[in-house]
């Protein structure tokens, strides 16, 4: 097995025992990029010679007996919205063409930290405005969408150009290009992980968080990244966690609900099928399906958009006075309507959010956890803008992807995302585990126990000429 097949636990496991050099790592890694990289379209830049350095550091501090821990000399991609000192943070955008950041984001600074070698910066739907990061193509059909707005991670991850990556999720972000491209995705809990020096989206929805190729790395790396940080308001409170994932298959005694509205309705009949597949294999684990309804539902995307719309314009007010021009179509005629939005609009969706929050946490109160697709379909075909549904519903891509995953950001619980299957056409489907406020132990062993009996492994796309 060449060592950019590994995932994170495998390759440190390997470090640790000396069996696995960190510079042997990253060089497979970069070899990786460099194979699939003019197809697929990951990376903003990449930090070839910095990573080799870093790659050397960490394998004379961990000969040295200094090992830093499971991420020690572990190659990463970093989302091009999170700032790295000394590094363009472009946002995808030309607004942002000039653009160097002064100094380390919280998380930059945490994975160095913990000794991570950074391999370059992903693309990012512009501001991460959007839901199919269009300069990135699928790593499992180039003719289709990544999904976004952290497609280039999630690629990336998928095509095993990035042991890990994070990305960004204020409406789905992390989870759509995940669940299209068979990884896993993990938006935690609103302000566990900190967004300081993280270009803003929506400052009440954005969550920053991991992407991995197995529920076992993705909790490697929270470990890693969570806690408090006094420049974050709204992570000065945040506990770190110790490592929440457990070993053993068994889920008896949890409580799994399963939604008798919204999350199946408009959905793909392979979707539906692998995500209640799932489902079942989870009850034969011993945990217990109870029927749950969704609270509010035909509320979700009023609110959403009623938050993000005019936080986003407000962002931005600045730059699109400025220089419009430099904006993508798609993303200025957004930002453009925000300012159409009035005060009171903004307000009663956030009385909304309000109302959905405590709905949502009485629903959490009867279940531990909540199964659910994390899209309604798998990957659209590049440059195909509405999706029809056999009820005679006509809806957007991009609301059709962004529908089943926004309300976690409403509500700010933890929600995972996790490879379940493929369709017909060979593209990945993905299962959607939600649970209460800092319940990232909850989801992460419900989905660990799902992974673990699943057949085969985490293996990386195979990208095609």
């Amino acid at each position: 097995m060449r060592p950019f097949e590994l995932t994170l636990a495998e390759a440190a496991d390997a470090i640790a025992k000396g069996e696995l050099s960190p510079v042997e790592l990253t060089g497979s890694l970069l070899e990786r990029i460099d194979a699939v990289e003019e197809r697929l379209g990951a990376y903003v830049a990449v930090t070839g010679e910095a990573a080799r350095r870093s790659a050397a550091l960490a394998e004379r501090e961990i000969a040295a007996g200094r090992y830093r821990g499971p991420l020690h000399g572990i190659p990463f991609g970093l989302k091009d919205l999170i700032d790295v000192a000394g590094l363009p943070t472009t946002a995808s955008s030309r607004v942002r063409a000039d653009h160097v950041a002064q100094a380390d984001s919280a998380v930059a600074r945490r994975l160095s930290d913990a000794g991570a070698v950074l391999l370059g910066k992903t693309h990012t739907h512009e501001f991460a405005y959007g839901l199919t990061t269009p300069q990135t193509r699928n790593a499992w059909d180039q003719g289709r969408i990544a999904g976004g707005s952290s497609g280039g991670s999630a690629v990336a991850v998928a095509a095993g150009a990035a042991t890990f990556a994070l990305g960004t999720d204020t409406g789905g972000s992390i989870r759509v290009p995940a669940a299209l491209n068979g990884v896993v995705g993990l938006k935690p809990t609103y302000g566990l992980i900190s967004r300081h020096g993280v270009t803003s989206l929506s400052w009440s929805l954005d969550h920053v968080g991991p992407l991995t190729r197995t529920v076992r790395d993705a909790a490697l790396v929270l470990a890693a990244l969570a806690g408090p940080d006094s420049e974050d308001p709204a992570g000065r409170d945040a506990a770190r966690p110790a490592h929440p994932l457990p070993r053993e298959r068994d889920l008896t005694g949890l409580r799994i609900g399963v939604p008798a509205n919204y999350y199946f309705d408009r959905v793909s009949p392979a979707v539906e099928t692998a995500v209640r597949g799932a489902i079942a294999q989870m009850a034969d684990l011993g945990a217990d399906l109870v029927e749950v309804g969704i609270p509010m539902a035909r509320y979700v995307q009023a609110t959403q958009w009623g938050l993000m719309v005019p936080e986003a314009t407000a962002y931005h007010e600045q730059a699109l006075r400025s220089v419009p021009e430099l904006y993508a179509p798609d993303v200025r005629v957004l930002l453009e309507a925000g300012e159409l939005m009035s005060a009171g609009d903004y307000l009663r969706a956030q009385r909304a959010r309000t109302l959905m929050r405590q709905a949502w946490g009485r629903l959490l109160e009867q279940v531990d956890v909540i199964a659910a697709p994390t899209v309604p379909m798998t990957a659209a075909e590049a440059g195909q803008d509405t999706v029809a549904w056999p009820e005679g519903v006509t809806e957007s891509v991009s609301d059709a992807y962004v529908r089943l995953s926004a309300p976690a950001n409403i509500t700010g619980i933890p929600a995972l995302t996790l490879p379940v299957g493929h369709d017909d056409a060979g593209l990945p489907i993905g299962m959607q585990l939600m649970g209460p406020p800092m319940g990232e132990a909850l989801v992460l062993r419900a989905g660990h126990a799902y992974e673990s009996v699943r057949s085969g492994r985490a293996e990386p796309a195979v990208v095609t000429p």
